[in-house]
């Protein structure tokens, strides 16, 4: 087994994917003038997606009744899995890093989805090694896209509600700015000509008959601005209570973001397709099956070119967020592996290799499409730097050069440790 893995990582270190990954991680830092038009860059990742989703969509079209069962029940299990792994990554940001707590909830936002980069590049090395896996993984990929938007937008919509200023700082954080609201401000100011006294004074009634009207007028004013002040806190209250942690427009760019419609619209043409034969989707096949691994040599160049300008925003992060950038892939793909042999385990059916790889990289990877979208419409207080600079200058990098064949591995000590009935 040591050797097959060694086998593995030596070959996927040198693969025509990795050369090109390689190639571009280069052009920065040797100050090449080159710039990957922005144009090609978005025609690949709208065909990658397209490609991926068709792909998927045929071989679901030839899935019995309970393959069909069983991947609705892989999905439910994805969805969950990556959900415990936002709250887990939220945690140990918060508590291991010295990330402010808006930014810790951003990122574990990131890890709590996936990569449709480092899935299709595990895609591309499996393939290249004839390693099988599961027809509807492609779907996995769409589905498990969805929980780490959910965490973010929840953790931080607590945030605000326990104070979070318009910069993102809390309470506790340097650099806290607390917003007054309005009628506060204008109940708390003194004019310049105001008589003040101890609103404890007030408490009591003037009963004397010879109370000054000084003295009235003083205590009308009290009142009044005690009215004007409670009014002002019910009225702030009332607001914070309205807001809404999803918004109508928040759940469109959720469930209906860009890659997201790519990918289940390449699913769902594809399966009606190849439902009605192979003949109707063979002309379609030249494309989006036969050149996929050239266009994702492509892809992988500028990603290369990105992770590496993406290196110099850790800086100002510490050296705890950096560990944790290449900590967090294995621990949190471990924990997809098992969590896909148990599901194998209580279907009593043996999963391929193929599966174990492609759910491993969906559970330890980052997003930096879907989410980082999410953010710039729905958390405009976080930090835009620090979770890419996680997810793609190094978890991306881990991943798929170290962390794919290091899961197969892994995988293949959980399925020979633990066999299936």
């Amino acid at each position: 087994m040591l050797e097959e893995f060694l086998h593995n990582f030596a070959h996927n270190l040198f693969k025509p994917l990795l050369l090109f990954f390689y190639m571009g991680f280069l052009i920065p830092i040797l100050k090449v003038p080159f710039e990957f038009p922005k144009a090609v860059y978005q025609g690949l990742t709208l065909y990658l997606l397209v490609a991926i989703g068709w792909h998927g969509g045929e071989e679901l079209a030839s899935l019995s009744l309970a393959e069909f069962g069983q991947a609705l029940g892989f999905m439910a299990i994805g969805f969950v899995a990556n959900l415990c792994i936002g709250i887990v990554a939220y945690l140990v940001l918060k508590r291991g890093t010295k990330l402010r707590q808006v930014d810790a909830a951003t990122v574990a936002g990131f890890y709590g989805s996936d990569s449709a980069g480092t899935f299709v590049t595990c895609l591309g090395v499996i393939s290249a090694a004839n390693i099988a896996y599961a027809a509807y993984m492609p779907v996995m990929l769409a589905v498990m896209e969805i929980p780490g938007c959910l965490v973010a937008l929840y953790l931080v919509s607590r945030l605000r509600q326990k104070g979070m200023d318009p910069q993102g700082n809390m309470p506790h954080e340097a650099g806290y700015q607390p917003v007054i609201h309005p009628g506060l401000a204008l109940a708390g100011a003194g004019g310049a000509g105001e008589i003040t006294i101890d609103e404890d004074e007030t408490d009591e009634p003037v009963t004397r008959s010879h109370a000054s009207p000084t003295h009235g007028r003083t205590a009308t004013a009290v009142a009044d601005r005690r009215q004007t002040v409670t009014a002002s806190k019910q009225e702030l209250d009332v607001e914070t209570d309205k807001q809404p942690i999803f918004s109508k427009e928040l759940l469109h760019e959720v469930f209906l973001n860009p890659g997201l419609y790519l990918l289940f619209g390449g699913i769902i043409i594809g399966f009606l397709g190849r439902l009605q034969g192979e003949a109707v989707t063979r002309a379609d096949d030249t494309l989006f099956v036969n050149i996929f691994h050239g266009m994702l040599c492509l892809f992988l160049l500028e990603m290369g070119i990105t992770a590496c300008r993406r290196l110099k925003d850790l800086k100002t992060a510490g050296w705890r967020f950096i560990m944790f950038g290449v900590l967090a892939p294995n621990v949190f793909a471990t924990f997809g592996i098992l969590v896909a042999h148990g599901y194998s385990i209580v279907l009593g059916q043996h999963f391929d290799l193929g599966t174990y790889a492609l759910f491993a990289v969906l559970c330890g990877a980052a997003s930096y499409i879907a989410v980082p979208a999410v953010q710039r419409l729905a958390i405009p207080e976080a930090s835009p730097t620090l979770p890419l600079a996680a997810s793609l200058g190094l978890t991306f990098t881990y991943n798929v050069t170290i962390g794919i064949p290091v899961y197969m591995l892994v995988a293949q000590v959980v399925m020979n440790t633990i066999p299936v009935a």
